[in-house]
């Protein structure tokens, strides 16, 4: 087995980033860096021509998005817990993680890249102003998952689920969103972060938890 994934510091990429620390597999971590435009390199452009990360290579299989990248893992690695195996749990997981993907994920683009929506530079204010409550309605939903966390996402097997919830959570500090008026999340992101498999990934990405400022 020879994977390969390509990641951005603090992108939701973080996620299969600490399945594969947690899978206790053998790797390769490639970092891309988008505040420099790595993403638009042409070498990167021939793996994926939307330029987004992550991107899982696995023998020279290439899988894109990351709902599609995390299937694959669980399929590929099914004792690393990345999602419950089967039946009504397995069902309830995968709702909330292609909500957390297609609709909490797309607000915060609204919040933090309002100009992918309008070039309309007072439009772009108002589209970010607006997202930024919706995105805090959607972390409360999240809270109110942690809060029936026993004591993970989906029982007693941290996995994808916390992954996500401490990438959404660490975002909203960028929305103005204190994670600590989220108690339950942000208990559960400290205990999953502190996991020393996540701990690897976080120490890679070199991320801060709380990016909150007044």
């Amino acid at each position: 087995m020879s994977l390969k994934l390509f990641f951005a510091p603090g992108a939701c990429s973080f996620v299969p980033h600490a399945m594969l620390e947690m899978a206790d597999v053998a790797f390769e971590p490639a970092m891309v860096k988008l505040h420099k435009g790595e993403q638009r390199n042409p070498e990167y452009l021939a793996l994926n021509p939307r330029g987004q990360v992550p991107v899982l290579v696995d023998d020279g299989e290439v899988i894109t998005q990351i709902v599609a990248i995390l299937l694959y893992l669980d399929e590929k690695m099914p004792l690393a817990g990345i999602l419950p195996p089967a039946g009504v749990a397995r069902s309830r997981a995968l709702q909330k993680l292609v909500w957390m993907n297609n609709s909490v994920h797309p607000t915060f683009t609204h919040v933090f890249m309002p100009e992918k929506f309008t070039d309309d530079a007072e439009a772009q204010k108002a589209i970010r102003a607006f997202a930024v409550l919706r995105y805090r309605e959607m972390l409360e939903e999240i809270e109110a998952m942690a809060e029936k966390a026993a004591p993970w996402m989906v029982g007693e097997r941290p996995g994808a689920l916390d992954a996500y919830a401490l990438t959404l959570l660490r975002w909203g500090g960028y929305a103005g969103i204190d994670p600590t008026t989220l108690p339950a999340t942000w208990g559960l992101v400290q205990r999953f972060a502190a996991l020393p498999a996540v701990a690897r990934a976080i120490e890679r990405e070199r991320l801060q938890l709380n990016v909150f400022k007044q």
